[in-house]
């Protein structure tokens, strides 16, 4: 077992933009497409990735410091701090139970795939962290590395048949035939979010708004455009990040900072969409031809290509709203019953975490940012909740928050936005506390998780395909 966990750990430590590269590469050449086409399509996703990392990067390095600032401001005194998704990453990889969970969750993904129970591929092996830390939650609190394992399986195959579901949403919404996202901490927000568009459109009034981005660029023109957009909102968040300066009088540095993050957010906008288009370029000639490839020898099969979502972010709509939600989610906070955490180091990756309220509402910004504070409200709840369990994982694999210099020390516990986007998880995290007030919990919300996916199973392809072949 121990060459297989430093095997396994090697690979993974390679990060996502080396792996992805050689996955593409090695899944090209299983499907026939021929060396050179195979790598220079792994190459390209892995020149995308890279790209989007810097973005991403400069987001984090920008928003992050102004949101802490905001959050000093607002005197919030909790003891949960979100320290970012790496940590998550990094206790699930630590775990003693990852060496066993990434074949088995291959394996598994390869089974459910052969006998159709799924359509998807899951190649972002990166992202199966996420399993993982299902699996390593459920092993610190029963101690059973079976029931771990075991954990980790049933929410891998939920995220793959919500991948399988929502997949008409992102060929017709984001324009990526034959690709899905069985990323965890964003896709299991989807049931909920097509289950709010369904009421939101049946209230008079909100249902009529036109307030997507196409419609917001006609009505306002240069004020629509997302160079504009960015800047506005780039102001908003500098302005309430530098109220401590302003008070000390400090105006020239105060003004300088609005501006820079003016401009900063300007650049992230128009700059994202342009460099999850070279993702993209990698990406679809693959897809394509393993469409081609399995149509040939599996008649009536229509397999799909797992990715991480970092693939769509960039829609303009989408990164509008999580800019929003960075003040926001710093409020709800302040006011929110039972939390306890305060969010920072994920605040700039928010764009991930509020996907799925966005592309329910079909890029909608007003009915898509009332789905995305309910989404963040939530996360604040079950960020609260691991905190303990996280905690302790963290501590057992001597985890260390990186760039937040004392701040972390100031804080009993550990958590994030990330780690609470993972509303499955959590959900098979309770039922695996039997005997405790959690099981029953858990129970109460996997019926209601289950009950609100049944009653809005129509809706994706209803709302996307039918749009999509009237159009």
């Amino acid at each position: 077992m121990e060459p297989l966990t430093h095997a396994v750990r090697y690979v993974l430590d390679l990060g996502a933009p080396v792996m992805m590269p050689l996955i593409i590469t090695l899944l090209g050449l299983a499907l026939k497409q021929g060396f050179a086409k195979s790598f220079r399509a792994g190459l390209t996703v892995g020149v995308g990735f890279i790209a989007v990392g810097l973005v991403v990067n400069l987001l984090v390095g920008v928003v992050g410091p102004k949101a802490m600032a905001f959050a000093e401001v607002l005197g919030l005194k909790l003891d949960i701090l979100d320290v970012g998704w790496p940590m998550g990453a990094a206790v699930s990889f630590a775990s003693p139970i990852a060496a066993a969970l990434i074949p088995t969750v291959l394996v598994l993904n390869v089974v459910l795939v052969v006998t159709k129970v799924t359509r998807t591929v899951d190649v972002d092996l990166w992202n199966y962290w996420h399993f993982i830390y299902t699996g390593a939650l459920i092993h610190a609190a029963t101690h059973s590395m079976a029931l771990g394992v075991l954990g980790a399986c049933i929410t891998a195959v939920v995220i793959f048949k919500l991948a399988d579901w929502t997949a008409p949403a992102v060929e017709h919404h984001f324009g990526l035939p034959g690709i899905s996202l069985p990323h965890t901490e964003t896709v299991n927000w989807a049931p909920l979010m097509f289950a709010l568009e369904r009421i939101e459109r049946r209230i008079p009034g909100l249902a009529k708004i036109e307030a997507d981005p196409a419609a917001i660029r006609r009505r306002l023109g240069l004020l629509g455009e997302p160079i504009l957009m960015g800047a506005l909102l780039g102001v908003l968040i500098g302005a309430l990040g530098g109220v401590a300066l302003w008070r000390e009088g400090k105006y020239g540095l105060w003004l300088k900072e609005v501006l820079t993050l003016a401009v900063t957010m300007s650049a992230v906008l128009v700059v994202l969409p342009k460099v999850v288009a070279i993702l993209m370029e990698g990406l679809i000639p693959i897809s394509e031809g393993a469409r081609d490839y399995l149509q040939k020898r599996f008649p009536g099969r229509d397999v799909l290509i797992g990715l991480d979502a970092a693939v769509v972010i960039g829609h303009p709509a989408n990164m509008a709203i999580a800019l929003l939600c960075v003040p926001i989610a710093l409020l709800l906070a302040v006011i929110l019953p039972g939390n306890r955490m305060l969010p920072f180091g994920d605040l700039a990756a928010l764009p991930f975490y509020v996907l799925w309220g966005v592309a329910a509402s079909r890029g909608n910004m007003v009915r898509g940012l009332i789905n995305a504070v309910i989404i963040v409200a939530c996360i604040l709840w079950i960020g609260t909740s691991l905190g303990p369990l996280t905690t302790e994982l963290a501590r057992a694999a001597g985890f260390r928050p990186e760039g937040l210099g004392g701040t972390a020390a100031q804080y009993q516990q550990w958590s994030g936005v990330a780690l609470g986007s993972h509303v499955v998880p959590w959900i098979v995290l309770q039922l695996f506390m039997w005997g405790t007030p959690g099981f029953w919990v858990g129970l109460a919300a996997a019926v209601g998780y289950g009950a609100v996916w049944w009653w809005v199973r129509g809706d994706v392809r209803a709302q996307f395909v039918k749009k999509k072949d009237d159009a």
